[in-house]
Formats: structure tokens, C-alpha cells, sequence
């Protein structure tokens, strides 16, 4: 077998071996050029290679089922090129599920392989589309999924019709009258109907934005989403400090002779009715007969022990 680049040759697609397997050919076009020409089955061909792949398990025949079918996973795969994602990628989630579809096909149902296959195809296409479409997984139940592939057809519609009966021009948002129709249309929810168009028109927001060209950290929803309170590091330290503020202080002014008591705590731990501390150091120096100045060298002493006691505490 031989090819061009870019085009498949005529002796790759020669009727001496229609069902060799579509090389790699590095294009696109290339591939649906390939696959669109190879021969399609017989009703009766197709029930034949059916029968052989559910009782023998014919890996042959199931190959001639599947490459006949690959213009199909084609076909289907154009309808959801409006979801920004590779034709390539979506064929080749098709493929997967028209694979499916051949190893679950049952010749007894007489029907064709086309009809039972386009639901594997589309399901698996769907599920690719869900899980890549933004970072954040938009559709999850079984009516969001309904209203995440028929909504925006479904709103463009309504509101072209509204736009000629009216004369207006197209809204951005859906009116009460039309989301009450698409909710009975699709069988769901009216909260859901309007959930699903607030995620369709949102985006993905990066919680922790990266440096700037720069190197400035830019902002963004980390920042003010964090609940740095409930953190087990800020908690277990919040702890300790309230144990430090309650027990730890009694436990280091018990330490402390009654004089350094009482300057410590009328310096500062007081606070008056009107929001003013205790008394100033000539106060004290007054009442105890002394300079001001040794009433200071009595308090950093008195808090020097009071620290050596929260540390041993601690």
C-alpha cells in the first residue's frame, strides 16, 4: 500500500483490499476523504458479519462493521463543531463509541447498525464535550446534560421568532415566557433552566492567578475565598494564645511580688469605664515614695519574670 502526502493514493483504496485499515496520515482531510470511500454493507452483508462477530467472535468481521460506519462518526462529529473543541478529538471519541456499538450489536433485532450506533457515537462524543469543554465541569445530572446540548439552540431559536413577530432586536437573557416553555419542552425544572444559562455564560476563573510579566502576583478569588480561621496550624495557635492570655498571665503575675503585681496591672492590664489605662508612672512613684524612674526599672523587671513564667508555661 502506498500514499501521498496529503492525499490518500488509488492503490490504498483499490477493490483488491477495500478494508485495510486507513493508514496515519498526519491530515485530517485526508482521513475523511479515506473513510468516505470505503464501501458501504449490504443489509445483508452487515446481518452476515454481525452473526459471525456474536458466535465465533470474528475480529474481522467486526472490522468491516466498524470501517463502514466511520463516515457516520464523521457526519455526526460536524454537529458539535460550535463547542470550540478538535474535529479530530470528536471523531476519535466517536470511533470509540461506534466501537462500543459494534461489541453490543444484536443481528436478532433486525435493525440496522446505523440506527443502534448513532447513540453510542453521540454518548460518547457528549461525554468528551462535558469533560473538555471548560476546566470545570458544567453538566453533571441527567437535566443538566439535556439543557447543556439543546439550551443555546433552543434560546436562539425562541428569541429569532421573538425578534420577527416584535421587530426587536435579540436579548442576551432569557424572558419568564421562555423559560417556562423550555423547561416543559425538555421536561426539567425552571430553577434549572435558568442555573445551566448562568453557567453557560460564565467562564473559568483561576483561583490563584500566576505572576504577572512583571512578577507581580495579580488578584484573584484565593485571595478573599480562604478561610484562613479555620486553618489547623491558625487554629491550634489561636488556642494557645488564649490559653497564654487567660492562665498563663495569672499564672505569671502569681510569680511576681505584690508591688510588681500592682504596677503591671496598673500599667497594663486596667482600663477604665471612659477607655483610659491605669495609673502613670509618677502616680505610682507618688504613692510609693519613690522616682519615677525606679517605678520603670520595678516594671521591666516584673516583666522580664513574667516572660521567663509564660515560657516555662508555654
Amino acid at each position: 500500500m502506498t500514499y501521498t502526502t496529503g492525499t490518500v493514493a488509488a492503490s490504498a483504496l483499490a477493490p483488491a483490499n477495500p478494508w485495510a485499515l486507513v493508514p496515519p496520515l498526519g491530515n485530517l482531510d485526508a482521513y475523511i476523504t479515506a473513510v468516505n470511500r470505503l464501501p458501504m454493507l449490504t443489509q445483508e452483508e452487515e446481518q452476515d458479519y454481525a452473526r459471525k462477530l456474536k458466535e465465533h467472535n470474528d475480529l474481522d468481521a467486526a472490522g468491516r462493521l466498524i470501517m463502514s460506519h466511520l463516515r457516520l462518526v464523521v457526519s455526526i462529529s460536524r454537529q458539535y463543531l460550535g463547542y470550540g473543541l478538535p474535529q479530530g478529538d470528536l471523531i476519535q471519541e466517536g470511533n470509540v463509541g461506534l466501537m462500543k456499538a459494534v461489541k453490543r450489536f444484536d443481528p436478532a433485532q433486525n435493525v440496522r447498525l446505523v440506527s443502534y450506533a448513532m447513540h453510542w457515537i453521540k454518548a460518547e462524543i457528549h461525554e468528551y464535550i462535558l469533560k473538555n469543554w471548560r476546566m470545570v465541569k458544567v453538566a453533571t445530572t441527567k437535566a443538566q446534560r439535556k439543557l447543556f446540548f439543546n439550551l443555546r439552540s433552543m434560546k436562539q431559536g425562541m428569541q429569532a421568532d421573538a425578534a420577527l413577530d416584535d421587530e426587536l432586536t435579540l436579548r442576551d437573557t432569557l424572558t419568564e415566557q421562555q423559560i417556562d416553555a423550555m423547561a416543559a419542552k425538555l421536561n426539567v425544572k425552571r430553577e434549572e433552566v435558568m442555573e445551566m444559562e448562568t453557567r453557560l455564560a460564565g467562564g473559568d476563573v483561576l483561583l490563584d492567578p500566576s505572576p504577572s510579566d512583571d512578577g507581580e502576583h495579580a488578584f484573584g478569588p484565593i485571595a478573599y475565598l480562604s478561610d484562613a480561621a479555620h486553618e489547623p496550624t491558625q487554629m491550634i495557635e489561636s488556642r494557645q494564645r488564649d490559653v497564654l492570655a487567660t492562665d498563663g498571665i495569672a499564672q505569671a503575675l502569681d510569680s511576681l511580688d505584690a508591688r510588681s503585681r500592682r504596677i503591671v496591672e496598673e500599667r497594663w492590664l486596667k482600663v477604665n469605664d471612659d477607655g483610659s489605662g491605669g495609673m502613670t508612672l509618677h502616680e505610682l512613684a507618688a504613692e510609693y515614695g519613690v522616682s519615677a524612674e525606679r517605678i520603670r526599672q520595678i516594671e521591666v523587671a516584673a516583666m522580664k519574670k513574667m516572660k521567663k513564667a509564660l515560657t516555662e508555661f508555654a
